[in-house]
């Protein structure tokens, strides 16, 4: 069964999969991760810490959502920050985007990091990150004498400038 925000109708023009959860004992008041508006393409996650978590400026903590998921083989789960939280208050994924592979089905959480000014705290049931689920190609390398020239060329870092 999917679950989804009751304010939404489920969009049948966009592709979707299943993807199964079970919750942690202690965290069945918490909503699953929904899509906010229509047009959305991450879904807000929620914390499901049972204290407040501070964190100090410049730090990290490791943010628990109690849930556990299983993504299909072919798909991954990446973990985002929201951006209104970036812009507001410096905070961001620490290994944005994080990863959820499909073999992993230990508990999802969420390692946040704080770049703003002041001390964050995260409440039980804040949204805190976005999650996206997307398809995963597998590589075939393949060992070729050299590659196929373009404009760029070897160009890096910042190698186009600033500005137009």
């Amino acid at each position: 069964m999917r679950a989804k925000s009751p304010a939404l109708r489920f969009n049948t023009s966009v592709n979707s999969v299943g993807v199964r959860v079970t919750r942690l004992s202690g965290t069945e008041d918490l909503p699953l991760p929904f899509y906010k508006t229509d047009g959305a393409a991450g879904m807000d996650i929620f914390a499901a810490n049972t204290e407040p978590i501070t964190i100090p400026v410049g730090g990290r903590a490791v943010i628990p959502t109690g849930l556990c998921i299983a993504v299909p083989d072919g798909y991954e789960a990446q973990v985002r920050p929201r951006s209104g939280l970036a812009r507001d208050f410096g905070l961001d994924v620490a290994n944005s985007p994080g990863t959820i592979d499909a073999d992993y089905r230990g508990e999802v959480q969420i390692i946040l990091s704080n770049g703003g000014h002041e001390p964050f705290v995260v409440e039980r049931g804040d949204r805190i990150a976005q999650m996206i689920v997307a398809p995963v190609f597998r590589v075939e390398w393949e060992i070729v004498p050299f590659l196929d020239e373009t404009t760029r060329g070897d160009g890096g870092f910042g190698h186009t400038g600033r500005r137009q």
